[in-house]
């Protein structure tokens, strides 16, 4: 006989059916809280870094770099061209005012020399030669007038005499006639030869300053052109240490070229390049210091370059006080430039977080140490180890400052292995 065989509830097809509407909700839920934010993460807590948020003294500053250069640099340059003939001294030597250092030679200067001084001499004989005739021609002169003060003062004489004989009537008027025209006769001789007289003197005198500031000229002209030829011995303008030394015997230099400097080691300061986002908070006096040989060091800003190259402008800061012992030039110092007096204010340690969040949120641990949660920050100045909070953070709080990369939408971070 046959028996009826009853149908299973759970047919294959039911099952799928329920296990497909099951992995559907599960997706949906999951979807949900990775949308919603509110996903956990368990982290070991080995692998993060913790940090106390802490109240202190602030201060905003840049770590920048700066090449040790001497205060005081002379620079070397050949006034005149010429051909290197003689080294006396090479690159590093320290120098004293005066000291040699290299001899050009340049024939056409020394040409110009030796011409010079042939129109020097020259131009003294000749102004020799214009004296010794001036004084001839004034004795000359002198003599001359000696003549006709001779004749004069023989008129005047009779001319007198016959005045007084013509009045008694004891000459006629034809002989008195003729002594009053002889009279007036060396009276304008004698003022023509005095007038003659002046005129000359005043002629040579003239003539004689004329050749006199010539010839001051011409020497002038001459020592300046023996001060060129001197030049062609470089010498030390400055006592201190010859350094960038470029010439070699044999090689040609021209009017201006560089040929060395001479740096005074007695005082140094530091050529420093600074990122131009600072160029509207650099000025002169801002301060930083730098560590060296386990001593630390003031140093200020004295001057600001407003040239930007490649990004950066550069200051010179100075030692405040004695430089530090054993510097050398072209030495490189890491410098910490302030850019704010100290100040308290709330702190957080500076880690990886911040290129995740953008400052805008942390994760801070709970009061049990066990979870953090995010928390919404704001946070201001900076400087290589701290940032400043505005808000959103206390003294006390403890917060994970290491990097964010796998937090991208965890909300809550649960901290395993303690």
């Amino acid at each position: 006989m046959d028996r009826v065989i009853k149908k299973s509830k759970w047919g294959r097809k039911r099952i799928l059916t329920i296990a497909g509407i099951t992995a559907l909700v599960v997706l949906i839920v999951g979807a949900f809280y990775a949308t919603s934010g509110k996903t956990k993460y368990n982290q070991p807590i080995e692998r993060i870094t913790i940090s106390e948020v802490t109240k202190g003294s602030f201060q905003e500053f840049i770590p920048v770099n700066g090449v040790v250069m001497p205060i005081t640099t002379d620079i070397l340059t050949a006034s005149d061209g010429g051909k290197v003939e003689e080294k006396y001294v090479e690159d590093g030597t320290m120098m004293k005012i005066g000291d040699p250092i290299m001899r050009l030679s340049n024939s056409d200067l020394e040409l110009s020399l030796a011409q010079q001084q042939t129109s020097v001499f020259q131009a003294q004989a000749e102004l020799e030669l214009s004296k010794a005739t001036a004084q001839q021609n004034t004795v000359t002169k002198l003599n001359t007038m000696a003549d006709v003060d001779l004749a004069y003062n023989e008129a005047e004489r009779i001319y007198n005499l016959d005045k007084k004989l013509f009045a008694k009537k004891a000459i006629g008027s034809q002989e008195f006639q003729t002594a009053e025209n002889t009279y007036n006769y060396n009276l304008n001789r004698k003022h023509l030869a005095e007038e003659i007289l002046r005129q000359d003197s005043v002629s040579t005198k003239e003539q004689l300053e004329q050749q006199e500031q010539s010839f001051v000229g011409m020497k002038s002209a001459l020592e300046l052109m023996r001060h060129k030829v001197s030049d062609l011995v470089i010498r030390a303008p400055i006592a201190g240490q010859l350094t960038s030394m470029d010439a070699e015997i044999g090689q040609n230099k021209n009017k201006g070229d560089q040929i060395g400097e001479i740096d005074v080691l007695t005082s140094y300061k530091s050529r420093v390049d600074i990122d131009q986002h600072y160029i509207s908070r650099v000025f002169t006096g801002l301060r930083g210091d730098v560590e060296f040989a386990d001593s630390t060091y003031q140093m200020e800003i004295r001057k600001v370059y407003a040239q930007v190259t490649n990004g950066q402008f550069q200051v010179d800061m100075y030692f405040l006080g004695r430089a530090p012992h054993g510097i050398r030039r072209g030495q490189t110092l890491q410098i910490r430039l302030a850019l704010s007096d100290p100040m308290q204010a709330v702190l957080v340690p500076k880690g990886g977080f911040f290129q995740q969040t953008g400052g805008n949120w942390i994760f801070k641990l709970s009061e049990d140490g066990k979870t953090a949660y995010r928390q919404d920050i704001q946070l201001n100045r900076q400087n290589p180890d701290y940032f400043e909070v505005i808000s959103g953070l206390k003294p006390g709080d403890k917060v994970v400052t290491s990097s964010y990369d796998n937090y991208d939408r965890i909300q809550e971070l649960v901290l395993t292995g303690k």
